[in-house]
């Protein structure tokens, strides 16, 4: 008698995870993917994600599963909506809790010169150096290894670019003790935007030095905190909860841009890699679907449509 049990097909769509505190991103991927194995989907499901967050770092991680892991490069390239606090008076070499200090300062700036400071300095195209501590490599090696092995680091200046503020919050640390300013703010940034470096830079800008204390993304692309599940929920589906409570489909990561409809010729013509003419549609990115399965990515220019990546989802349409 076989009782081998049957493998469910692979799953395709996106789970958010509010990633929580003390987590990396890499562990989050391998927990969905851990899950998704005890929920009996087997071993060969693609498994991506949209987007490091550090360990210290909690909020908004796109997961993508099996088709959808096409789309997770332009997760890396959209835009992020981050939450964090910067406690004046101290820098460590990580700029967050995590590291050992190494610059303090006296000085505190008063709540109307931050504000006045990212107005000023912090807002729309701006040149950053990312942290020594970082994933960024330098010649094929990862920079926070070589920070930590005792190098000094030395990383280029990037363009990044800050979209806006918001000041949430304000104060000092401590009940009784006054001694050192915090400010808790909401910005949205451009891809390669390090908010530690933000962090250091407004201080610096400040004549005083800072660190991260709380850092939490709301928003990565389409996706913010409203569709985002604990890790706890996402454990369940290892347990028999049905993952379609927690799965978003694969054409929600495609909301910030058009789609256009295929009749099934059409269809037929994008799945075998073919150019479309005639399209009556401005230039651009847009995804192709024929009724409500997702076909194609595709890019338009002068009413002709070719295919960026293909969606191998025919079967979700039969």
């Amino acid at each position: 008698m076989n009782s081998t049990v049957p493998v469910r097909p692979a799953p395709h769509g996106w789970i958010i995870l509010d990633k929580p505190l003390g987590l990396g991103s890499t562990q989050a991927v391998a927990a969905v993917k851990r899950n998704l194995r005890e929920a009996g989907y087997g071993k060969k499901v693609k498994v991506g994600h949209g987007g490091t967050l550090d360990p210290l770092a909690t909020g908004v991680l796109p997961v993508a599963l099996g088709e959808a892991t096409k789309l997770a490069g332009r997760m890396l390239d959209a835009s992020k909506v981050y939450e964090f606090t910067v406690q004046f008076g101290r820098q460590t070499d990580t700029l967050d809790l995590e590291g050992q200090v190494m610059a303090t300062s006296d000085i505190q700036p008063g709540f109307g010169a931050v504000e006045s400071i990212l107005q000023e300095h912090f807002t729309g195209e701006i040149d950053q150096i990312p942290p020594a501590y970082s994933a960024i490599k330098v010649d094929g090696e990862r920079a926070y290894d070589l920070a930590r092995a005792g190098e000094d680091v030395q990383l280029k200046s990037r363009r990044v670019t800050i979209f806006g503020w918001e000041y949430l919050a304000e104060g000092f640390v401590g009940e009784w003790d006054a001694s050192e300013q915090y400010v808790t703010l909401r910005v949205k940034v451009s891809k390669g935007t390090y908010i530690r470096s933000l962090a250091r830079d407004i201080s610096l800008a400040l004549g005083t030095v800072g660190h991260v204390t709380m850092l939490r993304r709301v928003k990565a692309g389409p996706f913010d905190l409203s569709r985002a599940i604990s890790l706890d929920k996402l454990n369940e589906i290892g347990k028999g909860a049905a993952l379609e409570q927690v799965l978003l489909p694969l054409e929600v990561g495609l909301d910030d841009i058009p789609a256009i409809d295929l009749d099934p010729e059409q269809a037929r013509a994008v799945r075998q890699g073919r150019v479309l003419t005639g399209l009556p549609h401005e230039d651009g990115l847009c995804w192709a679907r024929e009724g409500i399965t997702p076909v194609a990515l595709m890019e338009l220019s002068g009413g002709e449509a070719r295919v960026v990546r293909g969606f191998n989802l025919s079967d979700v349409a039969e």
